[in-house]
C-alpha cells in the first residue's frame, strides 16, 4: 500500500528545490501552484518521514538485543523496540487516512441552502435558528458568510436562505451537514404544552466555477424587478432584482440582496452555476452509490440525519448514534464536536472497504 510513498518523497524534494529557487515568483501561476501541492503533501511527506524513522528504531533495537549482552541495556533496548513498533502501528494508520482518495471539491467554498420542511412557522422559525448556527460556526473557523438568496417570515423566521461560506477546505467539513434536520419542542404559540415535531433541509453545494458548469445563454431567461421587502433606502425605487429562469432544469433563481442590478445578477448566476453542478454531482452519487465507499456525508437530501430535542436539551446524529447533551451550545455554533465524530467515522468506514479490498 505505501509502495508508491518512495515517489511521492522524490517529488516532494523536487518541488521544496524549484520553491527554494530565487527566480521562483516570476510565474505566479507555476508559483501559487507548486505552493498548493506542498501544502497538501506535506503532512504525507512528514508522516511518511516518522515512519521510515520508526521502522530504522526496530530494527536497531533488534540489533542491539542480538548483539547486547548486558541486561540492563537488553531492558533499554526491548522498551525502545515496544515504542517504535507502537509508533509504526499509529503511523501506518494515519498514513492510510491520509492515502485515502481525497474528494476532489473538498477545498472549494460552499453555497448552503436550508429550506423549512414539515411544521409551517414552527419549521421556519428553526430554519432560521439552523441559519444562526452554521453563521457562527463559520465566524468561529474564520470564514467569511454571504447571504444569496433569503425569504423571509413576518415572525423572524425563514422559508428558504442561500448564503455562500467562503474559506479553506469548507466544502470538506460543511458537507456532513447536508440531510433532514429534525426539531422537537413546544412552540410558543402552543397552549397546551404539547411538544411539535418540524423539520427543516440542509443543501451543502461545493460552489461551482466557469470551469466547473456550462451555461448556454439560450437556455436562460432573465427578468428585472424592482425588490421587495425591506431592504433600505432605495432597494425599492429601481430594478435591482434580478430572477433567472433556467428552462431545461426549471430551477428559478431570484437575487434581490445587492442594491445593485449586477451584484444581483453576478449572484444569481454563481448560484445557479452551483445548482447544476451539484444536480451533476447527485446524478453521479447515485450512479455510484452500489460502490460507494461510505455512506457518511454522501449528501443525501431525504435523509434524516440530526433531531434537535429541547425539552432534554439534547442533540442527536443519527448516522453515528451520537447524542451529546448541550444544545444551547450547539445551536450557537458550537459543532466542531459533531463534525469531527463524523469525519472520523467516514474515514473509518472507507478504510475498512480499503482493507477488504486488499484481502
Amino acid at each position: 500500500m505505501f509502495d508508491r510513498l518512495d515517489d511521492i518523497l522524490i517529488h516532494y524534494e523536487e518541488i521544496m528545490q524549484e520553491l527554494g529557487e530565487p527566480n521562483v515568483t516570476e510565474n505566479q501561476d507555476r508559483f501559487r501552484k507548486l505552493m498548493k501541492e506542498q501544502a497538501d503533501l506535506a503532512p504525507l511527506v512528514e508522516a511518511y518521514k516518522a515512519y521510515k524513522q520508526a521502522k530504522q528504531d526496530i530494527e536497531d533495537s533488534l540489533a542491539l538485543l542480538e548483539e547486547e549482552s548486558d541486561e540492563e541495556m537488553r531492558e533499554l533496548a526491548k522498551e525502545e523496540l515496544s515504542d517504535a513498533k507502537k509508533r509504526v502501528e499509529e503511523l501506518e494508520q494515519e498514513l492510510k487516512i491520509l492515502l485515502l482518495p481525497k474528494d476532489p471539491n473538498d477545498d472549494k467554498n460552499v453555497i448552503v441552502e436550508i429550506r423549512a420542511g414539515a411544521g409551517g412557522d414552527e419549521a421556519a422559525l428553526f430554519a432560521a435558528e439552523v441559519y444562526r448556527m452554521y453563521v457562527h460556526y463559520a465566524e468561529s473557523r474564520g470564514w467569511k458568510v454571504e447571504t444569496m438568496e433569503m425569504e423571509e417570515t413576518g415572525i423572524g423566521g425563514m422559508k428558504s436562505v442561500n448564503f455562500m461560506v467562503t474559506g479553506q477546505g469548507a466544502y470538506s467539513v460543511l458537507k456532513y451537514e447536508s440531510g433532514v434536520h429534525r426539531v422537537q419542542r413546544v412552540p410558543a404559540t402552543e397552549s397546551g404544552g404539547r411538544i411539535h415535531t418540524s423539520t427543516v433541509t440542509v443543501a451543502v453545494m461545493p460552489e461551482a466555477e466557469e470551469v466547473d458548469i456550462e451555461i448556454n445563454e439560450k437556455d436562460i431567461r432573465i427578468d428585472v424587478m424592482r425588490a421587495s421587502g425591506n431592504g433600505g433606502q432605495c432597494v425599492n425605487t429601481t430594478d435591482s432584482a434580478v430572477r433567472l429562469t433556467h428552462y431545461p432544469t426549471g430551477i428559478v433563481i431570484y437575487s434581490q440582496t445587492e442594491k445593485s442590478q449586477l451584484q444581483n445578477k453576478e449572484k444569481a448566476f454563481a448560484l445557479l452555476r452551483t445548482k447544476l453542478y451539484d444536480l451533476e454531482l447527485q446524478k453521479k452519487q447515485a450512479e455510484e452509490s452500489a460502490a460507494r465507499l461510505s455512506q457518511i456525508g454522501t449528501g443525501d437530501r431525504s435523509e434524516k440525519i440530526r433531531t434537535y430535542n429541547f425539552p432534554q436539551g439534547r442533540v442527536t446524529d443519527h448516522r453515528i448514534n451520537l447524542t451529546l447533551y448541550k444544545l444551547d451550545k450547539i445551536l450557537d455554533g458550537d459543532l466542531q464536536e459533531i463534525l469531527d465524530a463524523l469525519m472520523a467515522a467516514d474515514q473509518a468506514a472507507k478504510l475498512a472497504n480499503m482493507n477488504e479490498a486488499e484481502y
